[in-house]
């Protein structure tokens, strides 16, 4: 590592400190991917992947059918939300050209996916996820972090009023059940993006394709069930569309070291030391978690090679933590329970930064003096 002393800043919840390594570091290590032949696309595992999607939504849309008028009907929601959240990580993976040969077709893929299976703006997901990919857990640049429901800051904590500050206060306990309602976020926010965004491209295109979807689908859904059955349909789909969503993305980056602004740093220390990598101790166990989190898991290598097929993923792993421990780089990796418990206390510290010192009541017994 370089002997270059400053410092990436962690929230005051957390106070890590690293640092910057070598600028040469990711072109040491990409040349080691390279002589590892793992830079090819694997056509083949994305179009058995996509086939057996197809099938299991062919098997959603029979059991839908064969169901009827039956409450059993919410299992087919729930399966439904799991199985466009997999349709979105496709759309994810197509936007980072990892599945075909083309920028073009690449885009047409994830546009296809996103807008007409998924229901959000493909644009509004390059837009937003793209300024992530180049500033992760970057204060005032990664949009991943910005001010909302919950705070990944102190500073943004202490802004929230209201409810908003009541829920902030206890947003590490909340985190999952806010969750469900990320599904109806996603799709809010992308279509919001299409309306008011400058310069968006396409944006006649994609409102047309998703409005469509919507339409057929909520057609399809109230025409065949009762309106309550409907509606709860409808609502468990995007709670379980929410939670996976969310669920699959928050453990990669919350609660680890955030980037000052202007903080200057090279681009393998800024991919590697703001990102986590959730994993098993087995080879079967990562094949497994690599299904379910779509790549994600991956964190580390899916941010130092954003193209890399998500099937090359735990190769690239172990070069670049040999790499890492070699030059000991920290590199950050937990398991499923470890990932999620870091989240929900780093959520809860910077939540307690929304609450008035003087509601201590040790303090407050003193303002009679």
């Amino acid at each position: 590592m370089s002997s270059t002393s400053s410092t990436l800043s962690a929230p005051r919840t957390e106070q890590k400190t690293v640092r910057p390594g070598d600028p040469q570091s990711f072109f040491h290590v990409k040349a080691l991917v390279g002589e590892a032949g793992l830079t090819g696309r694997r056509r083949g595992h994305y179009l058995i992947m996509g086939l057996v999607l197809v099938a299991l939504f062919g098997g959603i849309v029979t059991g839908f059918i064969l169901l009827g008028d039956s409450w059993f009907q919410l299992l087919m929601a729930a399966a439904l939300g799991i199985l466009l959240t997999q349709f979105a990580f496709l759309a994810h993976e197509a936007a980072h050209r990892q599945i075909l040969s083309s920028a073009k077709t690449n885009d047409k893929l994830g546009r296809f996916l996103a807008n007409v299976v998924v229901g959000i703006s493909y644009q509004w997901w390059m837009n937003k996820h793209n300024k992530h990919h180049a500033t992760p857990n970057t204060v005032g640049k990664d949009p991943d972090i910005e001010w909302d429901t919950i705070s990944f800051q102190p500073a943004d904590a202490q802004r929230q009023r209201g409810l908003l500050k009541w829920i902030t206060e206890r947003q590490g306990y909340l985190f999952f059940p806010l969750l469900t309602l990320e599904g109806l976020n996603l799709h809010y926010q992308s279509i919001k993006y299409l309306f008011v965004g400058e310069r968006v491209k396409n944006r006649g295109r994609e409102l047309t394709a998703i409005a469509l979807r919507i339409a057929i689908y909520l057609g399809l859904v109230f025409a065949f069930l009762p309106v309550g059955m409907a509606f709860a349909f409808v609502g468990v789909q995007l709670a379980v569309f929410g939670v996976y969503m969310g669920g699959s993305f928050a453990p990669n980056h919350k609660g680890m070291p955030m980037v000052p602004k202007e903080q200057r740093i090279d681009f393998f220390s800024r991919q590697v030391l703001t990102s986590r990598n959730v994993m098993a101790k087995s080879r079967w166990g990562n094949e497994i978690l690599s299904i379910v989190y779509g790549g994600l898991n991956f964190q580390v290598e899916h941010h130092l090679f954003p193209s890399m097929p998500r099937a090359n993923l735990a190769a690239v792993s172990d070069i670049v933590r040999k790499y890492c421990a070699e030059h000991q780089i920290p590199y950050t990796v937990a398991t499923v329970r470890q990932s999620y418990a870091s989240v929900i206390t780093y959520l809860n510290k910077v939540g307690l930064s929304a609450r008035d010192p003087f509601d201590c009541p040790m303090i407050a017994s003193y303002r009679q003096f």
